[in-house]
């Protein structure tokens, strides 16, 4: 049995503006990733079967990096891609994004389904809270 894990957010941007920030490597550098981790890689190839691959730097020097394919790209409401971490390509998980519109904000809605555990569900929670505070900051103009 896998875990899932849902996380919600409203942000103060239209789903488009979102979007764009999601799957554009020059916005992904800007907001990706927890607090103390920096984004210092983003690669997308925005299409269905398109690939991605994000680095995240660690404050200790650490690199890790996120990678899949996209299954789905229905722009500006909803993307599907596969997550591995590191070069564990074959334990693929799976993170659905919709960007719902609701008057001037957007609700942005992560699932990410097939966790392993459920500490490793855990450890994806704080990164995905970390990951949509630092969108929130960025698209409302916090930084």
């Amino acid at each position: 049995m896998t875990a899932v894990l849902l996380v919600r957010r409203w942000i103060r941007a239209s789903p488009e503006r979102i979007f764009d920030a999601w799957t554009q490597p020059r916005h992904l550098k800007q907001w990706w990733g927890p607090k103390s981790v920096e984004c210092i890689a983003a690669e997308v190839d925005l299409r269905v079967g398109g690939r991605y691959r994000i680095a995240n730097q660690f404050p200790d020097g650490r690199i890790l990096w996120i990678s899949g394919e996209f299954e789905a790209i229905e722009r500006p409401h909803r993307l599907v891609y596969t997550w591995s971490v590191g070069s564990d390509e074959l334990a693929a998980e799976r993170v659905t994004v919709t960007f719902e519109a609701r008057g001037e904000e957007t609700e942005v809605i992560v699932a990410h389904e097939r966790i392993p555990t459920e500490a490793m569900r855990d450890m994806h929670e704080q990164g995905w809270v970390g990951c949509l505070d630092g969108l929130l900051d960025y698209l409302e103009g916090a930084l």
